[in-house]
């Protein structure tokens, strides 16, 4: 009568330990996206309770102004990355032609330029006494403006041109991945079955590879509400010009904070339309993904086509720039054995690496606790408001950042005060961990996105397999996940680590005084039109970044046999 019981007790144990787990992750999950959401709900309260109302007013006079203009800056910058983007991950990844192992990791260099340096190189070199249309005028003996047409750089054309000519790595890095990920035996199907190469590529591999393009189309999308820097020196109205003419010159954060609000409704519409371009499609890992890639063997023709149109976007977005900030720089080497120019490196390097390892763990977090709860809306939910942080401009989100901060660092201290009779100052505001903490809320959706694309792969069965065998959910996620999303979450650690690189908006407010990155040194004089004075700091931008986008290159195309 008693012999039953041990098998019917040994269960239970198990169920429990697993309830007891799961609930933890949903904790842990929830927590860390409530964690990153803080600042975006700072941006909210300010919105809803400004001090001086002035909403009414914005939507009469310049509020339809800064929304066409951001409508056009989306389209037009959208459009030109996916078609660079897309093209040229389908020729250095399917096709065979004269350097193509060159482009495979040359097509990222202008990932490593920010927009605004090249936005000011770039006018230098097309404006009217600039090199290029005095040569013009020259060569064909004209005189004066009116007796040629030359296309304005400073207008939302050029806007355009120079926001794709660093935002296409984006579409061409996830749409390679895609297309080196697929099975090949799919596409020799579609080629038994009579589909031309150009064919195979549209009814086959561009379909397979639509979520990586929505991915990578989101990312551009949100680079461009957030740009400032090329907007006001292109004199653009879009909303991020609107949200700093609110601020600072209105000197109504109040305002601000509402115009920040509604670039919330473009970023949700944009996640939204990126959703359900993935909804229907659900890929995993092709069991022939190492087998090597038979290339389509273009005629001599096809070939140099295929060269020039990997070769342009690489000369304009990078070579150009890359040799301009080279003879600028040669004039001013002496900074690069300066003190205080090795310092402001040290510091955007520290600063760089620590968000992009930290980052990637909260983005780690939230991805494996959806996946564990994945029937769970609410959780699901705060995942995604978790990357709103991208959405709000770098300025406005460090008052987002500095509100949460300053409650902390004032309570603190006041208990401190009240209990021991001393007071601890400012832990947190005003010192670099403000900084990381910045980075992190700003850019989680690219490590989150990542991360969760590469999570997304793994089959479900491997969770069962290692529940099967014993093992619990972190070690299901450190014996079997992480080592299956290696590739994806080194590239969001890359990309990362390259965005921060750059980023201006918030290190100008939040950083400690007496602390300067190489960013903020470049942007103080290219600002003032002089660009040939930072022109050693932009270098070093460019130089650092050049390292990981060939490395995330060679990552990326070891996931296959390139040769």
């Amino acid at each position: 009568m008693n012999a039953p019981a041990p098998a019917l007790n040994t269960p239970t144990p198990r169920r429990f330990a697993l309830r007891r787990l799961l609930p933890g992750w949903y904790g842990l999950g929830w927590g860390t996206a409530l964690l990153v959401m803080l600042p975006v709900l700072s941006v909210f309260w300010l919105a809803l309770f400004p001090t001086e109302n002035i909403w009414p007013h914005l939507t009469t006079t310049v509020l339809p102004v800064y929304i066409q203009s951001t409508l056009i800056l989306l389209a037009g910058t959208g459009a030109l990355s996916v078609t660079i983007g897309v093209g040229c991950a389908w020729l250095v990844t399917l096709c065979q032609f004269p350097g193509r192992r060159l482009f495979e990791w040359a097509l990222l260099l202008p990932f490593a330029i920010p927009a605004y340096v090249i936005a000011y190189i770039y006018t230098d070199l097309l404006e009217y006494a600039g090199p290029v249309q005095s040569l013009l005028r020259g060569l064909f003996g004209w005189h004066t403006a009116r007796d040629y047409w030359f296309p304005e750089i400073r207008s939302i054309g050029g806007a355009i041109l120079m926001l794709t000519l660093v935002l296409y790595p984006y579409v061409y890095l996830l749409a390679r991945a895609s297309f080196l990920e697929q099975s090949m035996s799919i596409r020799d199907a579609s080629r038994m079955l009579g589909c031309t190469p150009w064919q195979s590529f549209l009814r086959v591999s561009l379909p397979i590879a639509r979520p990586a393009i929505a991915v990578g189309l989101s990312l551009v999308s949100m680079e461009t509400i957030n740009d400032f820097g090329t907007v006001d020196y292109f004199a653009v109205k879009s909303m991020s010009a609107g949200i700093y003419d609110a601020w600072l010159n209105m000197g109504n954060v109040g305002a601000a904070a509402q115009i920040a609000s509604l670039t919330l409704v473009f970023v949700v519409l944009l996640m939204t339309l990126e959703r359900l371009a993935r909804a229907r499609v659900r890929q995993f890992t092709s069991p022939d993904r190492f087998r090597s890639i038979d290339r389509y063997q273009l005629r001599p023709l096809q070939a140099w086509l295929a060269l020039l149109a990997c070769a342009l976007p690489v000369l304009c977005g990078f070579l150009i720039p890359f040799l301009t900030l080279i003879e600028f720089s040669s004039a001013h080497l002496e900074q690069f054995a300066d003190s205080r120019f090795i310092g402001f490196a040290a510091n955007s390097f520290t600063l760089s690496s620590s968000t992009a390892l930290l980052a990637a763990l909260i983005a780690i977090v939230i991805s494996y606790s959806k996946r564990l709860h994945a029937r769970s809306r609410s959780l699901q939910t705060a995942a995604r408001l978790s990357n709103l942080g991208y959405a709000l401009p770098g300025a406005v989100l460090a008052i987002g950042v500095i509100v949460p901060l300053a409650a902390f660092d004032n309570g603190i201290d006041a208990f401190m005060r009240a209990h021991f009779g001393f007071g601890t100052g400012l832990l947190l505001s005003g010192t670099p961990a403000a900084l990381v903490f910045a980075y992190c809320v700003r850019f989680l959706a690219v490590s989150g996105g990542a991360v969760d694309a590469s999570l997304s792969k793994v089959t479900p069965s491997m969770d069962m397999a290692a529940r099967s065998l014993g093992a619990n959910t972190l070690r299901t996620l450190r014996e079997v996940h992480l080592p299956l999303i290696r590739g994806g979450l080194l590239t969001g650690v890359l990309v990362v680590f390259v965005d921060c690189m750059k980023e201006l908006p918030a290190t100008l407010i939040l950083r400690p005084f007496n602390y300067d990155t190489l960013a903020t040194y470049v942007y103080q004089y290219a600002s003032d039109e002089r660009i040939e004075t930072c022109s050693p700091g932009a270098l070093l931008i460019v130089l650092v970044g050049i390292v990981p986008v060939i490395l995330l290159s060679r990552t990326i195309t070891a996931t296959r046999d390139s040769h």
